[in-house]
């Protein structure tokens, strides 16, 4: 897999093209993996200066859309919120390949691809 290096810019505009398109979030963290459906309608990035711990990230982004959680096979849950959010840190690694995007911090990797 090639993947190329994007700026938080770069990533930003090529993300904004898929809005109103279904997509695949994969989330693996500390070796937990979700799966999340949804109909992308909007990004926005939050900076949260009122953080409680140093787990909750300073920077996120927010895939805005309707969607579920797959926790198992044939087992799908709604989303809690109309929005999923993805922690952002300054060492986070924005990649491109083409079909997919993956955003990579020490948190961990999560992948987006559009979905049939």
């Amino acid at each position: 897999m090639n993947n190329n290096n994007l700026t938080v810019e770069q990533f930003n505009q090529l993300i904004q093209q898929w809005s109103g398109k279904n997509i695949k979030i994969t989330k693996q963290e500390l070796g937990d993996q979700d799966t999340i459906i949804m109909k992308l309608d909007d990004i926005s990035y939050h900076n949260d200066t009122r953080r409680i711990d140093d787990y909750e990230s300073l920077h996120s982004i927010h895939l805005i859309g309707e969607g579920t959680t797959e926790t198992g096979p044939q087992n799908a849950q709604p989303l809690p919120t109309s929005s999923y959010k993805i922690p952002l840190e300054d060492t986070t690694r924005y990649q491109f390949d083409d079909i997919r995007f993956s955003l990579v911090n020490e948190r961990g990797t999560y992948t987006i691809e559009l979905y049939d």
